[in-house]
């Protein structure tokens, strides 16, 4: 299929960490204006939901049992895993609203060395199908497949009998232009190193009436790197770098039944867009062109909040605007598991974004089968916001597991 290069801005960069305005929505909530000011960054695709599972709770992960697609969510989990091993493969139609051809795939993996460590290592690739570029009167240039990876390596320490931590180190590699000249300027593909810290902490011993349960509380930060550039004149673009804040409450109601509610918060730790005046002075917020952990720390103070300008262009910011647009750039999930005998699986959540932020919001629903150490996860995502090219998202994910699940005495958390 041929597309314009303009397709490659839409994906790459108006979905960046998914700040996009997807609808024109109700430029008012709760009768007052709110800017518009998404958040954009470099290689969204790094925080893309890779896995069915939690693709089917509303992209929440922090906190769930392990597997191997812990390595994207929170690797710290591994060492509770009451597997040896296992491995996991996905893959989903990306923006099947808009074209027909860019897809993401995911491989994931994990192996236990005794009861104390873990380690694993993933590969993530996106294509975003075949794009044609020409030049200013519309002569072709040349048809390329622009297509992004990331390969992980990840490694978990139990620190206690219910704690741990995790660290991931990545290759991040951004081909969008094939080197193609934009303009009397020559592209490049943008390369990254980054990192992934995470923790968790879980008790199996909780008691609901006469139900045994177990609590699990989870935090990662994610992609934490150096800048990417895709051209050697250009300022350097963020990566997607994430704080995630999660936990899951099991319930076994009995030999065969478990349900499972999970809750997963999201906040990009990059700079806020700031508002300039007509004479490009800054007037709120904070200069973006920093560093990245200026950055990081800058994100949590950084909102420009409600600017307005009078007819003298003399700009005066709402009264503690800045703070809740702090609070509007947290998005949520919440997500429910429903086990029956450790075969079947039904799961459902829900994914909430502000639409000032991105407008992400969808219910989303899934069910797995499993048979022995084989199986298979699908989810399916339904938007409930209009013209939403999310919706119809549908992923796949097959799983294999290794080794006894009994090759550790001490608890971990149940599967």
């Amino acid at each position: 299929m041929k597309k314009s290069i303009g397709i490659i801005s839409a994906l790459c960069l108006g979905i960046s960490a998914f700040g996009q305005n997807i609808n024109d929505p109700d430029p008012t909530a709760n009768g007052k204006h709110l800017q518009l000011n998404t958040i954009t960054t470099a290689v969204p695709f790094l925080i893309i939901t890779p896995d069915s599972r939690s693709g089917a709770m509303g992209d929440v992960g922090a906190g769930l049992s392990p597997d191997a697609n812990s390595i994207h969510w929170n690797t710290s989990k591994l060492v509770f895993s009451k597997e040896k091993a296992e491995f996991s493969a996905s893959y989903s139609p990306w923006l099947r609203q808009l074209v027909d051809d860019i897809h993401l795939s995911y491989i994931a993996g994990y192996t236990k060395l005794g009861d104390q460590h873990a380690i694993g290592g993933s590969i993530r690739y996106f294509s975003l199908g075949n794009i044609t570029f020409t030049d200013n009167i519309g002569n072709v240039i040349r048809d390329f497949n622009p297509n992004e990876f990331e390969v992980t390596g990840a490694y978990a320490f139990r620190l206690s009998e219910r704690n741990a931590i995790g660290i991931n180190g990545k290759f991040v590699y951004s081909n969008l232009t094939g080197g193609t000249n934009v303009g009397n300027v020559g592209s490049k593909a943008g390369v990254a190193g980054a990192v992934d810290v995470s923790y968790s902490w879980f008790n199996p011993d909780i008691r609901v009436g006469d139900k045994d349960a177990t609590l699990s509380l989870a935090t990662t930060i994610s992609n934490i790197g150096n800048k990417i550039a895709y051209t050697v004149d250009s300022e350097r673009d963020f990566l997607p770098t994430n704080l995630r804040l999660g936990s899951a409450f099991k319930v076994e109601f009995d030999k065969y039944n478990s349900l499972t509610t999970a809750v997963d918060f999201n906040k990009l730790l990059v700079p806020s867009p700031p508002v300039y005046d007509g004479d490009g002075n800054l007037v709120s917020g904070k200069d973006p062109e920093v560093g990245v952990v200026t950055g990081m720390i800058q994100s949590f103070y950084d909102a420009p909040g409600d600017v307005s300008f009078d007819e003298n262009g003399d700009p005066s910011i709402k009264k503690n605007s800045r703070f809740g647009e702090e609070m509007r750039e947290i998005n949520f999930g919440v997500g429910l598991e429903y086990w029956y005998s450790s075969i079947l699986a039904v799961r459902t959540g829900y994914f909430h974004e502000h639409y000032s932020k991105g407008n992400r919001r969808y219910l989303t629903f899934g069910a797995g089968i499993y048979f022995g150490v084989f199986g298979l996860d699908v989810s399916y995502l339904a938007s409930v916001t209009q013209n939403n090219p999310l919706a119809n998202t549908v992923r796949f994910s097959l799983k294999f597991k290794f080794g006894d699940k009994k090759a550790t005495d001490n608890p971990s958390v149940d599967d």
